[in-house]
This record gives structure tokens, C-alpha cells and sequence, in this order.
């Protein structure tokens, strides 16, 4: 979980697929409590370069240390401890500065 001076999150949903990745971009969590009692969609990246975007999102997601919680298994959240030598990384603040370059080297797995 990540939570910090914007209080949004993504919906993009990445499937390795043997080194092919497959990314969806979707509007509500998937869950069946999104499902009930709404529509809600979710849409394949079919573009190479938004697709590229999208990923570039998740690995700065997923390297974020500065907003980061991690789910503990009776649901409760625990705030993610940054190590002394640890860079910071705050998603946030980083992705007004992003970089073309960046965004097109970026991997996932």
C-alpha cells in the first residue's frame, strides 16, 4: 500500500506471461465487492508504449520506501522501515521529475 500526499492509487494489473507481459489497466480494484453492485471494466494495453508507461508505474511503485506499508496477514498495516544507507524513493515527488528514458528501460520482473 502506498499512501502519501495524493491519496490515489493505480489499477494496473501486470501478468508475466513468460517474459511476454500482458497489462490491464482497470477502474476499481478486483474484487468482488467492486463487482456487485457496479460496472467496472477493466482493458488490456494494447499500445506499446502506454503499455511501457504502465510498467514504468509499477516498478516505481514497487520501489517506493519513502509512502510504503505492507499488509500483514491479519490485515493490519505495518509502515515499511528505511534502512540507514537505503536511498529515498517517494513516487510521489519522483514522477514529476520522470524521465523519457527512465520510462522506456523500466521492468517489472
Amino acid at each position: 500500500s502506498i499512501v502519501g500526499n495524493f491519496l490515489e492509487h493505480t489499477r494496473i494489473f501486470y501478468f508475466h506471461n513468460n517474459n511476454n507481459p500482458r497489462v490491464f489497466g482497470g477502474s476499481a480494484d478486483v474484487m468482488v465487492r467492486s463487482f456487485d453492485r457496479r460496472i467496472e471494466s477493466l482493458f488490456e494495453l494494447v499500445n506499446a508504449k502506454v503499455k511501457q508507461q504502465a510498467i514504468y508505474i509499477l516498478e516505481q511503485n514497487m520501489l517506493d520506501n519513502v509512502n510504503s506499508y505492507t499488509m500483514n496477514e491479519d490485515g493490519s498495516y505495518t509502515k515499511r522501515q528505511i534502512q540507514p544507507d537505503e536511498k529515498l524513493v517517494n513516487i510521489h515527488e519522483d514522477f514529476f521529475e520522470m524521465k523519457v528514458e527512465n520510462v522506456m528501460k523500466a521492468k517489472v520482473f
